[in-house]
Protein backbone atom coordinates (compact mmCIF):
# COMPACT_ATOMS: atom_id res chain seq x y z
CA UNK A 1 0.00 0.00 0.00
CA UNK A 2 0.87 3.68 -0.23
CA UNK A 3 0.28 5.85 2.82
CA UNK A 4 0.37 9.63 3.32
CA UNK A 5 1.30 11.08 6.71
CA UNK A 6 0.60 14.82 6.76
CA UNK A 7 0.99 15.43 10.50
CA UNK A 8 3.82 17.93 9.96
CA UNK A 9 1.66 20.02 7.62
CA UNK A 10 -0.79 20.86 10.38
CA UNK A 11 -1.22 23.00 13.47
CA UNK A 12 -0.95 22.52 16.35
CA UNK A 13 1.55 19.78 15.46
CA UNK A 14 3.97 22.42 14.18
CA UNK A 15 4.11 26.17 14.58
CA UNK A 16 2.65 27.90 11.55
CA UNK A 17 0.98 24.76 10.27
CA UNK A 18 -2.35 24.60 8.49
CA UNK A 19 -5.05 25.10 11.12
CA UNK A 20 -8.04 22.90 11.80
CA UNK A 21 -10.25 25.78 10.69
CA UNK A 22 -8.42 26.05 7.37
CA UNK A 23 -8.58 22.30 6.80
CA UNK A 24 -12.28 22.17 7.58
CA UNK A 25 -12.88 25.23 5.42
CA UNK A 26 -11.37 23.44 2.43
CA UNK A 27 -13.96 20.66 2.48
CA UNK A 28 -16.43 22.49 0.27
CA UNK A 29 -13.77 23.64 -2.18
CA UNK A 30 -12.43 20.11 -2.47
CA UNK A 31 -15.89 18.60 -2.90
CA UNK A 32 -16.50 20.98 -5.81
CA UNK A 33 -13.09 20.24 -7.35
CA UNK A 34 -13.71 16.52 -6.98
CA UNK A 35 -17.16 16.72 -8.55
CA UNK A 36 -15.92 18.80 -11.47
CA UNK A 37 -13.04 16.40 -12.08
CA UNK A 38 -15.45 13.46 -11.91
CA UNK A 39 -17.70 15.05 -14.53
CA UNK A 40 -14.75 15.67 -16.84
CA UNK A 41 -13.62 12.09 -16.29
CA UNK A 42 -17.05 10.66 -17.07
CA UNK A 43 -17.28 12.72 -20.25
CA UNK A 44 -14.06 11.15 -21.47
CA UNK A 45 -12.15 14.43 -21.37
CA UNK A 46 -9.62 13.20 -18.82
CA UNK A 47 -8.41 10.09 -20.54
CA UNK A 48 -5.66 9.19 -18.06
CA UNK A 49 -8.29 7.94 -15.61
CA UNK A 50 -9.24 5.13 -18.01
CA UNK A 51 -5.71 3.90 -18.68
CA UNK A 52 -5.65 1.23 -15.93
CA UNK A 53 -8.54 -0.50 -17.72
CA UNK A 54 -6.79 -0.67 -21.11
CA UNK A 55 -5.54 -4.25 -21.03
CA UNK A 56 -5.26 -4.26 -24.81
CA UNK A 57 -2.60 -1.52 -24.75
CA UNK A 58 -0.54 -3.49 -22.24
CA UNK A 59 -0.91 -6.66 -24.30
CA UNK A 60 0.14 -4.86 -27.47
CA UNK A 61 3.25 -3.50 -25.74
CA UNK A 62 4.19 -6.95 -24.44
CA UNK A 63 3.70 -8.37 -27.92
CA UNK A 64 5.91 -5.71 -29.54
CA UNK A 65 8.56 -6.35 -26.92
CA UNK A 66 8.42 -10.10 -27.52
CA UNK A 67 8.89 -9.57 -31.24
CA UNK A 68 11.91 -7.37 -30.58
CA UNK A 69 13.50 -10.07 -28.42
CA UNK A 70 12.85 -12.66 -31.11
CA UNK A 71 14.73 -10.48 -33.61
CA UNK A 72 17.73 -10.20 -31.28
CA UNK A 73 17.38 -6.52 -30.40
CA UNK A 74 20.15 -5.51 -28.00
CA UNK A 75 19.37 -1.80 -27.61
CA UNK A 76 16.14 0.19 -27.55
CA UNK A 77 16.32 3.96 -27.96
CA UNK A 78 13.36 6.18 -27.08
CA UNK A 79 13.21 9.42 -29.07
CA UNK A 80 11.04 11.96 -27.27
CA UNK A 81 10.92 15.06 -25.13
CA UNK A 82 8.90 16.21 -22.12
CA UNK A 83 6.64 13.46 -20.82
CA UNK A 84 7.67 11.22 -23.71
CA UNK A 85 11.17 11.10 -22.24
CA UNK A 86 10.64 11.73 -18.52
CA UNK A 87 8.09 8.92 -18.12
CA UNK A 88 10.23 6.11 -19.58
CA UNK A 89 13.29 7.37 -17.68
CA UNK A 90 11.35 7.34 -14.40
CA UNK A 91 10.16 3.77 -14.99
CA UNK A 92 13.62 2.57 -16.02
CA UNK A 93 15.22 4.02 -12.88
CA UNK A 94 12.47 2.88 -10.51
CA UNK A 95 11.92 -0.63 -11.80
CA UNK A 96 15.12 -1.61 -13.57
CA UNK A 97 18.15 -2.90 -11.73
CA UNK A 98 20.56 -0.14 -10.65
CA UNK A 99 22.92 0.62 -13.52
CA UNK A 100 20.64 -1.36 -15.82
CA UNK A 101 22.34 -0.41 -19.09
CA UNK A 102 25.79 -1.31 -17.80
CA UNK A 103 24.78 -4.86 -16.85
CA UNK A 104 25.70 -7.86 -18.96
CA UNK A 105 23.13 -9.51 -21.22
CA UNK A 106 22.83 -12.32 -18.70
CA UNK A 107 22.32 -9.92 -15.79
CA UNK A 108 19.57 -8.15 -17.76
CA UNK A 109 17.86 -11.48 -18.41
CA UNK A 110 18.46 -11.16 -22.13
CA UNK A 111 16.52 -7.91 -22.25
CA UNK A 112 17.82 -4.98 -24.34
CA UNK A 113 19.46 -1.90 -22.92
CA UNK A 114 17.11 1.11 -22.82
CA UNK A 115 18.36 4.56 -23.82
CA UNK A 116 16.26 7.73 -23.82
CA UNK A 117 17.18 10.72 -25.98
CA UNK A 118 15.08 13.49 -24.47
CA UNK A 119 16.91 16.46 -25.98
CA UNK A 120 18.44 17.53 -29.29
CA UNK A 121 21.97 18.21 -28.05
CA UNK A 122 24.04 16.91 -30.97
CA UNK A 123 26.94 15.86 -28.73
CA UNK A 124 24.71 13.39 -26.88
CA UNK A 125 22.96 12.06 -29.97
CA UNK A 126 26.13 11.60 -32.03
CA UNK A 127 27.86 9.86 -29.13
CA UNK A 128 25.02 7.37 -28.64
CA UNK A 129 24.48 6.62 -32.32
CA UNK A 130 28.21 6.13 -32.82
CA UNK A 131 28.50 3.41 -30.20
CA UNK A 132 25.33 1.47 -31.05
CA UNK A 133 25.19 -1.48 -33.41
CA UNK A 134 22.33 -0.23 -35.57
CA UNK A 135 21.69 -3.73 -36.88
CA UNK A 136 20.39 -4.77 -33.46
CA UNK A 137 18.92 -1.43 -32.35
CA UNK A 138 15.23 -0.52 -32.23
CA UNK A 139 14.09 3.11 -32.08
CA UNK A 140 10.79 4.10 -30.45
CA UNK A 141 9.75 7.50 -31.85
CA UNK A 142 7.26 9.09 -29.45
CA UNK A 143 5.19 12.13 -30.38
CA UNK A 144 1.48 12.32 -29.77
CA UNK A 145 0.96 15.07 -32.31
CA UNK A 146 3.45 13.63 -34.74
CA UNK A 147 4.75 17.16 -35.19
CA UNK A 148 7.08 17.78 -32.22
CA UNK A 149 10.07 19.53 -33.76
CA UNK A 150 12.67 18.06 -31.42
CA UNK A 151 11.41 14.49 -31.77
CA UNK A 152 11.06 14.74 -35.54
CA UNK A 153 14.62 16.09 -35.76
CA UNK A 154 15.83 13.10 -33.73
CA UNK A 155 13.84 10.79 -35.99
CA UNK A 156 15.30 12.29 -39.16
CA UNK A 157 18.82 11.92 -37.77
CA UNK A 158 18.16 8.27 -36.99
CA UNK A 159 16.40 7.65 -40.29
CA UNK A 160 19.43 9.04 -42.11
CA UNK A 161 21.74 6.68 -40.23
CA UNK A 162 19.51 3.69 -40.99
CA UNK A 163 19.46 4.59 -44.68
CA UNK A 164 23.22 5.02 -44.76
CA UNK A 165 23.60 1.48 -43.39
CA UNK A 166 20.92 0.06 -45.75
CA UNK A 167 18.73 -1.02 -42.84
CA UNK A 168 14.96 -1.32 -43.40
CA UNK A 169 13.01 1.27 -41.41
CA UNK A 170 10.11 -1.03 -40.62
CA UNK A 171 12.44 -3.40 -38.75
CA UNK A 172 14.13 -0.71 -36.68
CA UNK A 173 11.36 1.79 -35.89
CA UNK A 174 8.17 1.86 -33.86
CA UNK A 175 6.04 5.01 -33.77
CA UNK A 176 4.08 5.87 -30.61
CA UNK A 177 1.64 8.53 -31.69
CA UNK A 178 -1.98 9.62 -32.17
CA UNK A 179 -4.19 6.87 -33.61
CA UNK A 180 -5.32 8.92 -36.60
CA UNK A 181 -3.44 12.15 -37.22
CA UNK A 182 0.04 13.56 -37.62
CA UNK A 183 3.06 13.03 -39.83
CA UNK A 184 4.24 9.91 -38.03
CA UNK A 185 0.86 8.25 -38.52
CA UNK A 186 0.98 8.98 -42.26
CA UNK A 187 4.56 7.72 -42.61
CA UNK A 188 3.67 4.54 -40.73
CA UNK A 189 0.72 3.90 -43.04
CA UNK A 190 2.80 4.52 -46.15
CA UNK A 191 5.78 2.41 -45.11
CA UNK A 192 4.34 -0.29 -42.86
CA UNK A 193 6.13 0.88 -39.73
CA UNK A 194 4.70 -0.65 -36.52
CA UNK A 195 2.81 1.74 -34.24
CA UNK A 196 1.37 2.01 -30.76
CA UNK A 197 -1.38 4.48 -29.93
CA UNK A 198 -1.66 7.33 -27.46
CA UNK A 199 -5.33 7.96 -26.70
CA UNK A 200 -6.38 11.42 -27.93
CA UNK A 201 -7.70 12.40 -24.48
CA UNK A 202 -4.35 11.77 -22.76
CA UNK A 203 -1.83 14.62 -22.68
CA UNK A 204 1.91 14.04 -22.87
CA UNK A 205 2.71 14.60 -19.19
CA UNK A 206 -0.13 12.22 -18.22
CA UNK A 207 0.91 9.53 -20.71
CA UNK A 208 3.35 7.37 -18.76
CA UNK A 209 0.71 4.61 -18.39
CA UNK A 210 0.09 4.56 -22.15
CA UNK A 211 2.54 2.90 -24.60
CA UNK A 212 4.70 6.01 -24.04
CA UNK A 213 5.88 4.36 -20.82
CA UNK A 214 4.47 0.84 -21.11
CA UNK A 215 6.31 -0.08 -24.32
CA UNK A 216 9.82 0.83 -23.07
CA UNK A 217 8.94 -0.83 -19.76
CA UNK A 218 7.83 -4.01 -21.51
CA UNK A 219 11.10 -4.02 -23.46
CA UNK A 220 12.90 -4.20 -20.10
CA UNK A 221 10.64 -6.96 -18.81
CA UNK A 222 8.80 -4.76 -16.32
CA UNK A 223 5.37 -6.11 -15.38
CA UNK A 224 3.17 -3.55 -17.13
CA UNK A 225 -0.02 -5.24 -15.94
CA UNK A 226 1.11 -4.74 -12.34
CA UNK A 227 1.74 -1.06 -13.11
CA UNK A 228 -1.84 -0.71 -14.30
CA UNK A 229 -3.22 -2.73 -11.39
CA UNK A 230 -1.50 -0.46 -8.88
CA UNK A 231 -2.85 2.57 -10.70
CA UNK A 232 -6.37 1.10 -10.65
CA UNK A 233 -6.16 0.50 -6.91
CA UNK A 234 -5.10 4.08 -6.28
CA UNK A 235 -7.82 5.41 -8.58
CA UNK A 236 -10.40 3.60 -6.43
CA UNK A 237 -8.89 5.02 -3.23
CA UNK A 238 -9.14 8.50 -4.75
CA UNK A 239 -12.83 8.21 -5.55
CA UNK A 240 -13.73 9.55 -2.08
CA UNK A 241 -15.22 13.05 -2.21
CA UNK A 242 -13.93 13.90 1.28
CA UNK A 243 -10.29 14.94 1.12
CA UNK A 244 -9.40 13.33 4.44
CA UNK A 245 -10.26 9.91 2.94
CA UNK A 246 -8.66 10.54 -0.45
CA UNK A 247 -4.82 10.27 -0.74
CA UNK A 248 -4.62 12.51 -3.82
CA UNK A 249 -7.13 14.87 -2.25
CA UNK A 250 -5.15 15.21 0.96
CA UNK A 251 -1.92 15.84 -0.95
CA UNK A 252 -3.62 18.45 -3.13
CA UNK A 253 -5.62 20.30 -0.50
CA UNK A 254 -2.69 20.65 1.86
CA UNK A 255 -0.26 21.81 -0.84
CA UNK A 256 -2.86 24.29 -2.10
CA UNK A 257 -3.58 25.65 1.38
CA UNK A 258 0.14 25.88 2.13
CA UNK A 259 0.61 27.93 -1.04
CA UNK A 260 -2.51 30.08 -1.06
CA UNK A 261 -2.83 30.69 2.71
CA UNK A 262 0.72 30.39 4.01
CA UNK A 263 2.91 31.55 1.13
CA UNK A 264 4.57 28.14 0.70
CA UNK A 265 4.79 28.32 -3.08
CA UNK A 266 7.83 26.04 -3.41
CA UNK A 267 6.88 22.37 -3.37
CA UNK A 268 9.88 20.10 -2.81
CA UNK A 269 9.55 16.45 -3.88
CA UNK A 270 12.24 14.47 -2.05
CA UNK A 271 12.41 10.67 -2.41
CA UNK A 272 14.65 8.75 -0.03
CA UNK A 273 15.39 6.08 -2.65
CA UNK A 274 17.73 6.32 -5.61
CA UNK A 275 15.16 4.40 -7.63
CA UNK A 276 12.72 7.32 -7.37
CA UNK A 277 15.26 10.02 -8.29
CA UNK A 278 13.84 10.35 -11.81
CA UNK A 279 10.27 10.10 -10.59
CA UNK A 280 10.96 13.47 -8.97
CA UNK A 281 11.96 14.91 -12.35
CA UNK A 282 8.77 13.48 -13.87
CA UNK A 283 6.70 15.08 -11.08
CA UNK A 284 8.36 18.45 -11.69
CA UNK A 285 7.00 18.59 -15.23
CA UNK A 286 3.59 17.32 -14.15
CA UNK A 287 3.13 19.93 -11.40
CA UNK A 288 4.82 22.86 -13.18
CA UNK A 289 3.34 22.58 -16.67
CA UNK A 290 -0.13 21.77 -15.34
CA UNK A 291 -0.49 24.45 -12.68
CA UNK A 292 1.69 27.39 -13.73
CA UNK A 293 -1.03 29.34 -15.50
CA UNK A 294 -2.86 32.64 -15.79
CA UNK A 295 -6.37 32.40 -14.32
CA UNK A 296 -9.34 33.82 -16.23
CA UNK A 297 -9.18 36.89 -13.95
CA UNK A 298 -5.64 37.62 -15.15
CA UNK A 299 -3.85 36.47 -11.98
CA UNK A 300 -0.79 34.24 -12.42
CA UNK A 301 -0.82 31.19 -10.13
CA UNK A 302 1.06 27.98 -9.67
CA UNK A 303 3.48 26.47 -7.17
CA UNK A 304 7.13 25.91 -8.10
CA UNK A 305 8.11 22.24 -7.81
CA UNK A 306 11.66 21.43 -6.72
CA UNK A 307 13.42 18.07 -6.99
CA UNK A 308 15.63 16.78 -4.19
CA UNK A 309 17.04 13.39 -3.19
CA UNK A 310 17.56 12.02 0.28
CA UNK A 311 19.96 11.57 1.87
CA UNK A 312 22.16 13.25 -0.77
CA UNK A 313 20.48 16.64 -0.56
CA UNK A 314 20.63 16.74 3.22
CA UNK A 315 24.15 17.94 2.49
CA UNK A 316 23.11 20.63 0.00
CA UNK A 317 19.51 21.81 -0.28
CA UNK A 318 18.25 21.00 3.22
CA UNK A 319 20.22 23.92 4.65
CA UNK A 320 18.04 26.18 2.52
CA UNK A 321 14.87 24.31 3.48
CA UNK A 322 15.74 24.66 7.18
CA UNK A 323 16.95 28.25 7.42
CA UNK A 324 16.13 29.91 4.13
CA UNK A 325 12.86 31.68 3.38
CA UNK A 326 9.88 29.78 4.86
CA UNK A 327 8.24 29.52 1.44
CA UNK A 328 8.40 25.77 0.81
CA UNK A 329 6.77 22.49 1.68
CA UNK A 330 8.68 19.22 1.49
CA UNK A 331 7.13 15.92 0.42
CA UNK A 332 9.29 12.99 1.43
CA UNK A 333 8.82 9.68 -0.38
CA UNK A 334 10.04 6.56 1.40
CA UNK A 335 10.26 2.90 0.46
CA UNK A 336 9.88 0.01 2.89
CA UNK A 337 11.01 -3.52 2.11
CA UNK A 338 13.89 -3.98 -0.29
CA UNK A 339 17.54 -4.83 -0.64
CA UNK A 340 19.54 -3.99 2.47
CA UNK A 341 23.11 -4.27 3.69
CA UNK A 342 24.45 -4.72 7.22
CA UNK A 343 27.19 -2.33 8.26
CA UNK A 344 30.18 -4.41 9.49
CA UNK A 345 31.30 -4.11 13.10
CA UNK A 346 34.75 -2.69 12.44
CA UNK A 347 36.93 -0.15 14.25
CA UNK A 348 35.17 -0.76 17.55
CA UNK A 349 37.84 1.32 19.27
CA UNK A 350 36.71 4.44 17.38
CA UNK A 351 33.47 5.82 18.83
CA UNK A 352 32.72 7.76 15.63
CA UNK A 353 32.52 4.46 13.74
CA UNK A 354 31.55 1.88 16.34
CA UNK A 355 27.97 3.08 16.79
CA UNK A 356 27.23 2.25 13.14
CA UNK A 357 28.41 -1.36 13.32
CA UNK A 358 25.64 -3.94 13.21
CA UNK A 359 23.08 -1.52 11.87
CA UNK A 360 21.84 -1.56 8.28
CA UNK A 361 22.09 0.99 5.47
CA UNK A 362 18.31 0.91 5.02
CA UNK A 363 17.91 1.75 8.71
CA UNK A 364 20.34 4.65 8.36
CA UNK A 365 18.45 6.02 5.35
CA UNK A 366 15.11 5.71 7.18
CA UNK A 367 16.44 7.35 10.33
CA UNK A 368 17.89 10.22 8.31
CA UNK A 369 14.54 10.83 6.62
CA UNK A 370 12.63 10.82 9.88
CA UNK A 371 15.24 13.02 11.52
CA UNK A 372 15.09 15.52 8.65
CA UNK A 373 11.30 15.61 8.74
CA UNK A 374 11.37 16.18 12.48
CA UNK A 375 14.02 18.86 12.23
CA UNK A 376 12.03 20.72 9.61
CA UNK A 377 8.90 20.45 11.75
CA UNK A 378 10.79 21.80 14.77
CA UNK A 379 11.57 24.92 12.70
CA UNK A 380 7.97 25.32 11.53
CA UNK A 381 8.74 24.02 8.04
CA UNK A 382 5.76 22.17 6.58
CA UNK A 383 6.36 18.61 5.34
CA UNK A 384 4.54 15.35 4.64
CA UNK A 385 5.63 11.79 3.87
CA UNK A 386 4.42 9.41 1.19
CA UNK A 387 5.37 5.83 2.11
CA UNK A 388 5.53 2.95 -0.38
CA UNK A 389 5.69 -0.50 1.19
CA UNK A 390 8.12 -1.57 -1.53
CA UNK A 391 9.50 -0.36 -4.85
CA UNK A 392 7.77 -2.53 -7.43
CA UNK A 393 5.55 -2.04 -10.45
CA UNK A 394 2.30 -2.11 -8.44
CA UNK A 395 3.42 0.61 -6.05
CA UNK A 396 4.98 2.76 -8.78
CA UNK A 397 1.74 2.56 -10.77
CA UNK A 398 -0.14 3.69 -7.67
CA UNK A 399 2.23 6.58 -7.05
CA UNK A 400 1.89 7.76 -10.65
CA UNK A 401 -1.90 7.69 -10.49
CA UNK A 402 -1.96 9.46 -7.11
CA UNK A 403 0.13 12.35 -8.43
CA UNK A 404 -1.79 12.60 -11.70
CA UNK A 405 -5.15 12.74 -9.91
CA UNK A 406 -3.69 15.26 -7.45
CA UNK A 407 -2.69 17.44 -10.39
CA UNK A 408 -6.16 17.31 -11.90
CA UNK A 409 -7.72 18.28 -8.58
CA UNK A 410 -5.17 21.04 -8.02
CA UNK A 411 -6.08 22.60 -11.34
CA UNK A 412 -9.65 22.96 -10.13
CA UNK A 413 -8.58 24.44 -6.79
CA UNK A 414 -6.25 26.95 -8.48
CA UNK A 415 -8.92 27.81 -11.05
CA UNK A 416 -6.87 26.80 -14.11
CA UNK A 417 -6.97 24.12 -16.77
CA UNK A 418 -4.36 21.56 -15.72
CA UNK A 419 -4.41 19.94 -19.16
CA UNK A 420 -3.15 22.66 -21.48
CA UNK A 421 0.15 24.53 -21.75
CA UNK A 422 -0.43 27.87 -23.47
CA UNK A 423 2.71 29.33 -21.95
CA UNK A 424 4.99 27.21 -24.12
CA UNK A 425 3.19 27.84 -27.39
CA UNK A 426 4.79 31.19 -28.23
CA UNK A 427 8.26 29.72 -27.95
CA UNK A 428 7.19 26.85 -30.21
CA UNK A 429 5.80 29.28 -32.77
CA UNK A 430 8.99 31.35 -32.77
CA UNK A 431 11.02 28.14 -33.18
CA UNK A 432 8.93 27.07 -36.16
CA UNK A 433 9.17 30.54 -37.66
CA UNK A 434 12.94 30.75 -37.31
CA UNK A 435 13.32 27.31 -38.89
CA UNK A 436 11.19 28.36 -41.86
CA UNK A 437 8.21 26.08 -41.23
CA UNK A 438 5.32 27.07 -43.53
CA UNK A 439 2.40 28.82 -41.85
CA UNK A 440 4.44 30.73 -39.29
CA UNK A 441 5.24 33.85 -41.29
CA UNK A 442 3.37 36.18 -38.90
CA UNK A 443 5.35 34.77 -35.99
CA UNK A 444 8.57 35.47 -37.86
CA UNK A 445 7.52 39.09 -38.21
CA UNK A 446 6.73 39.21 -34.49
CA UNK A 447 10.15 37.79 -33.73
CA UNK A 448 11.91 40.41 -35.81
CA UNK A 449 9.90 43.11 -34.02
CA UNK A 450 11.48 42.16 -30.70
CA UNK A 451 14.27 44.39 -29.31
CA UNK A 452 17.65 43.48 -30.74
CA UNK A 453 20.68 42.77 -28.51
CA UNK A 454 21.99 46.03 -27.06
CA UNK A 455 25.80 46.36 -27.21
CA UNK A 456 25.65 48.31 -23.94
CA UNK A 457 24.15 45.24 -22.28
CA UNK A 458 26.89 42.89 -23.45
CA UNK A 459 30.18 42.43 -21.62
Amino acid sequence: MIFLDYTFMTAPAITGGISTEERNGARAAFALAHATTARRRESGELGFFALPDDASAAAACVDLASRALTRGVTDVVVLGIGGSGLGPIALRTALGAPGYNSLTDEQRGGRPRLHVLDNVDPATIVALLSRLDLRTTLFIVTSKSGGTAETLAQYLAVRGRLAAHHLPAREHLIFVTDPARGALRRIAADEGIPTAEIAPAVGGRFSVLTPVGLLPAAMMGIDVNALLAGAANMRTRCDANEWTRNPAGAFTVLQWLADSRHGRSGHVFMPYADGLRDCAAWFIQLWAESLGKIRPDGVSVGPTPIAALGATDQHSQVQLFMEGPPDKTVTFVTVGDGVDLEIPRLHSDYADLAYLGGRRLGELLSVEQRATAGALAARGRLNMTLSLERLDAWHVGGLIMLLEIATALAGELYGVNAFDQPGVELGKRFTNALLGRPGFEDDLSAWHALPQPDPDCTI
